[in-house]
């Protein structure tokens, strides 16, 4: 109708009146709609239409991550390896007065995991590029049935505040699962000194074994206790200290954070030997040098020390 009445001659207010409407109403949808022709800017209907619906379709998305600066800030950040912690808290330093510019940690990681954004693979440049994201409820607690466990509420404060030397954390990394075999990690929780072997099968039998044999190449005063998961691997702990006098220490169920010196190396390890990794290929003689390559490169934690020259200028103290 303004297209016919336009086209009649009539003017903008005369329009407005005709079909009920204001005059600003009118004139801006004419100026916002009209295009150039042969006689200078008109007004067509159909052209018209055709950007309504594009303005509508266009209202309706919103742009992803909050806003356009925010959005390309945590992409970059992202792609340099930052973790949405990392990103998240950053903002909230940088701009703690300014909300459009700051971003909660699980909106970052829902648009990571987002069906619609699954082709852009963002999980790859997470830490640890789970391609699922696990549940946030954890699973349910059973009660473990391994014989003379003892809770690490009973380890003594000293083995807690990391003040004595020898105190260990131990956990089993698995391999390919059809294949059933793993790696038997220890870590000193004062060096942070990594020991593995690895095992054929992740049995109660096979762990005990490299157990024994780890701690009986340490010297005496590096081998005072270990602290271990629930698994069913750990069943014979005991010969630790039937064999070499030492003692052992189990974190609650599924509290893997208890362990989190052993839990962090293992990590380490993981950069060599990914999940699902086929471990039946790898000889004991290139997990040594994988060790070894861990155990003599600086830490931050260690005031850029090696854990093997730690572990060693303990060793050498306590002779």
């Amino acid at each position: 109708m303004i297209a016919r009445y336009l086209a009649e001659g009539k003017k903008l207010r005369e329009i407005a009146r005709m079909l009920c409407r204001s005059p600003s109403t009118i004139s801006e949808e004419v100026k916002r709609n009209q295009v150039w022709g042969e006689k200078g800017f008109v007004y067509e209907a159909i052209q018209a239409q055709e950007e309504c619906e594009v303005r509508k379709k266009k209202a309706g998305e919103r742009i992803p991550l909050k806003n356009t600066w925010v959005y390309q800030y945590v992409m970059e950040r992202l792609s340099h390896g930052w973790t949405p912690e990392q990103i998240s808290g950053r903002l909230k330093r940088n701009h703690p007065l300014i909300s459009s510019r700051r971003i909660g940690v699980e909106t970052i990681y829902r648009y990571i995991y987002d069906p619609k954004n699954k082709d852009d693979m963002l999980w790859e440049y997470l830490p640890r590029g789970q391609h699922k994201r696990r549940k946030q409820k954890g699973r349910s607690v059973q009660r473990s049935h391994i014989p003379g466990r003892i809770s690490i509420s009973e380890r003594p404060k000293r083995i807690d505040n990391r003040s004595e030397f020898g105190h260990h954390e131990g956990d089993t990394v698995e391999g390919k699962r059809s294949v059933g075999d793993g790696i038997h990690t220890e870590v000193e929780r004062v060096s942070r000194m990594l020991f593995a072997r690895k095992v054929e099968k992740i049995t109660s039998e096979e762990t005990s074994r490299v157990q024994v044999e780890i701690f009986t190449a340490l010297p005496v005063q590096a081998r005072k206790s270990t602290t271990l998961d629930n698994g069913k691997e750990n069943h014979y702990h005991q010969r630790l200290q039937e064999t070499l006098n030492m003692k052992t220490y189990f974190c609650h169920p599924y509290c893997s954070y208890e362990r989190g010196t052993n839990e962090n190396t293992n990590g380490l390890l993981r950069r060599y030997l990914p999940k699902k990794t086929d471990f039946s290929t790898l000889t004991q003689e290139e997990l040594d040098e994988i060790v070894f390559e861990i155990n003599n490169k600086p830490r931050k934690v260690l005031q850029y020390q090696t854990a093997s020259e730690v572990f060693t200028s303990y060793c050498s103290d306590s002779t």
